[in-house]
């Protein structure tokens, strides 16, 4: 049997291709794949709002733990109703397009089906890469100076969703330092910093009566969070703790829960904390007393860390719109979605994170 072609710009063909590139982006993103999903008990939470189009806010709620004590034997509960609190935070969203051309008649030499899935498979590798930076500079309140980034030193954000920087509640630092400022050479990712941060997590209510405590993502039954940092954060950590590696290793392996995409490409685990690392965490040139030390910025997150909304009209993520250029000679295809991402806050206070700045540098040698 022919196959059937569907031409170049048919309208056909961008409810098919539009689908196939969404697919292809979720199953690349890294943060796709581990730490997001529908529904609050995700360390980043999606929201498909399918009348939403660019420019619109989209609220969503941050949940906390019920408070009030429970009620004693055959003593009357009626009126004692404790209300369902909520936090409220919003995100805006705004769409972002991407063309591509398949060149000039003369130096074409691929069927058409062949020119959509090339154009599918870069554009989906790329929009799988701009997010995954955006993610990574949103949840970190920083640009950074990660060389390799779309978009420049300059960035501001998207839609009008501010970079958040970390507040004083939410932000430790590696070794004896304290500030930004203060980080020296020695100040790096260790295991002790790992366990300061999941005790302040645990205990944040004490130091800050504003904050909210961190709440854990709960898999099968046990609470975990997760760290994100640097290849340089990573590499201090393993070799400061050579001989306790094999056991932070080991307690991934074994952990209950290990089977969910959370623990997917784990380091390992420390107390209740999986560790991950990527190339893409942010990095700086200007800690220190001499605003010249190299450091990153690790991110330690629980439920609700950040949030992802997506405007869907006509029910398609992704928007696939295929032209013909210069009298019908080039072939051309834009593909773009409607978001926006924000890392979640209340009371001027980040919701579910705590950012770790260390300083890291490459290894000696490298």
């Amino acid at each position: 049997m022919a196959q059937t072609i569907i031409p170049w710009g048919d309208p056909k063909a961008q409810k098919k291709w539009s689908s196939t590139l969404a697919v292809d982006v979720a199953a690349q993103s890294y943060w796709g794949r581990k730490f997001m999903g529908k529904g609050q008990n995700n360390i980043i939470e999606e929201k498909l709002e399918i009348a939403s189009d660019a420019g619109d806010r989209v609220s969503f709620d941050l949940s906390v733990r019920l408070r009030q004590r429970p009620t004693a034997g055959d003593k009357r509960v009626k009126g004692k109703e404790e209300n369902l609190r909520f936090y409220t935070d919003e995100v805006i969203i705004d769409q972002l397009r991407h063309p591509v051309s398949a060149g000039g008649r003369m130096s074409r030499k691929r069927t058409i089906h062949d020119m959509r899935k090339i154009a599918k498979d870069r554009l989906a590798e790329y929009w799988r890469t701009y997010l995954d930076e955006l993610k990574f500079i949103y949840m970190s309140g920083a640009r950074g100076m990660n060389e390799e980034f779309i978009e420049g030193e300059d960035y501001a954000g998207h839609a009008d969703n501010p970079l958040r920087a970390p507040d004083s509640t939410h932000h430790l630092f590696g070794g004896s330092a304290t500030a930004k400022g203060n980080i020296t050479a020695t100040d790096r990712m260790s295991r002790n910093l790992i366990e300061r941060a999941e005790t302040h997590a645990r205990m944040i209510r004490s130091y800050d009566r504003e904050a909210t405590a961190l709440m854990p993502v709960n898999i099968e039954g046990s609470d975990r969070f997760a760290v994100v940092m640097s290849k340089y954060q990573e590499h201090d950590l393993r070799v400061n703790d050579t001989e306790g590696w094999v056991k932070i290793q080991a307690d991934a392996s074994k952990a209950e829960g290990r089977n969910n995409p959370i623990f997917k490409g784990a380091l390992g685990m420390i107390k209740d904390v999986v560790l991950h690392a990527h190339e893409n965490a942010i990095r700086f040139n200007d800690f220190g007393a001499g605003a010249n030390l190299p450091a990153a910025r690790a991110l330690f997150m629980g439920r609700q860390a950040g949030v992802i909304a997506y405007g869907t009209p006509g029910g398609m993520r992704y928007m696939w719109k295929e032209e013909m250029e210069d009298y019908d000679n080039e072939p051309t295809v834009v593909a773009g979605v409607i978001f926006g991402f924000s890392k979640t806050r209340f009371n001027n206070r980040d919701f579910g994170l705590i950012s770790l700045d260390t300083h890291a540098a490459p290894p000696v040698g490298v």
